[in-house]
């Protein structure tokens, strides 16, 4: 009997499943970022959760934390090539995702 993410998908959704990996990713994706601009480019999350995410995201493999040792310090946010290869994965589900979105706001205005 096969096991439930023998398909490939539990793997996947386990390392960009939450709500803020996916649109980090494509933010860090485009180029590297900063702290405070994730911060402002996704307003919604908090800051623990930011740091949590980002932690979470370098262990998985998706991005890679630069230290730039300067005063003061800075640190920045790049894609790795395991997670840029994610995002262009990405790329079929957030299409889909974009026409269910369409479909919802038809079937509301009926």
């Amino acid at each position: 009997m096969a096991k439930p993410d023998s398909c490939g998908l539990g793997p996947a959704f386990q390392v960009v499943g939450g709500k803020w990996k996916a649109l980090i990713l494509w933010w860090v994706c485009q180029e590297p970022r900063r702290f405070g601009e994730l911060k402002r480019l996704v307003p919604e999350i908090s800051e623990k959760m930011l740091i949590q995410t980002l932690r979470e995201m370098e262990s998985d493999g998706l991005v890679h934390r630069e230290v730039f040792h300067q005063v003061p310090p800075r640190v920045e946010y790049s894609a790795t090539k395991l997670g840029i290869s994610l995002d262009q994965a990405l790329v079929p589900l957030a299409l889909w995702g974009q026409k269910y979105a369409k479909r919802l706001e038809a079937a509301q205005e009926r």
